[in-house]
């Protein structure tokens, strides 16, 4: 069995619940103020690990009282934290949240991530049949030394491009798995996009951005569920019907999932399904990496879905 390296992002979410989102310049009264620990990276290393994968995280923490308490609560998911620095000279990551009638708005403070680098991912041990995740809050040039050095390895990269932001090809280039949602791959395509279009549209938008034809183009599309390119030919997974809560952390618990099944060796079609059933899960209560379901829930969740025999 593969393991899943993480090289991302770590913060404490700092969640304001509230009826509904104000409008610029308005103040709104809220219920409450939660912290959660999240960050995408962090997020996608819990989901993998409480999956069963074995997972290490690389990225870096400020010296202050979040960077502690995320240690403490990454340690207790089974996450190797060998690769997480502290870094005095800068705060821990913060993202300010705003969720109102199960939708959030976010904003984020990079912080120690924002120092992540090329020498932090020079030592991972990386392996054939590897599993190397990143995602968009950590400097680019580091995402580039990571794949590069994993694609070296013969490790399978999965890229989550978000937050959306424009990218070389050279960078998709090394990229086996890229999972993104419908905004993300509008940016990348050169075309706007929403979770409602024609799945053909979609598509076409997945074939524009694609490096390669082996390159695998996964769009998550919320209610819709997931709609892939592979292998040349389009594939959806329909979602299941559940009732939101926090949709914080859903994406990266997708990614997560989806690493976690590749190292075990598993399909890409199986590995898909089975994270869009553990992102269906993680909606269901609040908060980001506390959200990330374990194994049982999945399983729990699967064997619900199936007809009982007669």
């Amino acid at each position: 069995m593969g393991r899943v390296f993480v090289a991302g992002s770590i913060n404490m979410d700092v969640v304001a619940t509230a009826d509904r989102h104000p409008r610029v310049g308005e103040t709104v009264a809220g219920w409450q103020v939660l912290y959660f620990p999240g960050g995408k990276g962090a997020n996608q290393a819990v989901a993998a690990s409480r999956l069963g994968a074995k997972t290490t995280l690389i990225g870096r923490l400020g010296t202050d009282a979040f960077g502690a308490e995320l240690r403490t609560f990454l340690t207790a998911q089974g996450i190797d934290p060998g690769s997480i620095k502290e870094t005095p000279e800068t705060h821990t990551g913060t993202a300010i949240i705003t969720v109102a009638a199960s939708d959030n708005t976010i904003v984020v403070i990079p912080g120690s991530n924002a120092l992540v680098s090329a020498d932090d991912v020079a030592a991972v041990p990386l392996a054939k049949g590897d599993v190397a995740v990143s995602q968009f809050e950590i400097p680019l040039p580091t995402i580039a030394a990571f794949f590069q050095r994993a694609r070296a390895a013969g490790a399978t990269t999965v890229l989550n491009p978000a937050p959306a932001m424009n990218v070389s090809r050279d960078l998709l280039g090394l990229v086996d798995v890229l999972v993104l949602n419908e905004t993300e791959l509008g940016l990348l395509a050169g075309t706007e996009l929403s979770d409602s279009d024609p799945y053909d549209r979609i598509t076409d938008a997945s074939r524009r951005v694609q490096t390669d034809a082996d390159q695998i183009i996964c769009v998550t599309l919320g209610k819709r569920g997931v709609l892939a390119l592979i292998a040349g030919r389009p594939h959806h997974i329909s979602g299941r019907a559940v009732t939101a809560v926090d949709t914080t952390g859903a994406g990266d618990c997708f990614v997560g999932a989806v690493a976690a099944l590749l190292a075990d060796g598993q399909p890409i079609q199986s590995a898909l399904g089975y994270a869009n059933v553990a992102a269906s899960i993680s909606v269901q209560r609040m908060g980001a990496g506390p959200s990330m379901p374990t194994i049982a829930e999945v399983s729990a969740a699967l064997h619900a879905e199936r007809p009982s025999s007669t």
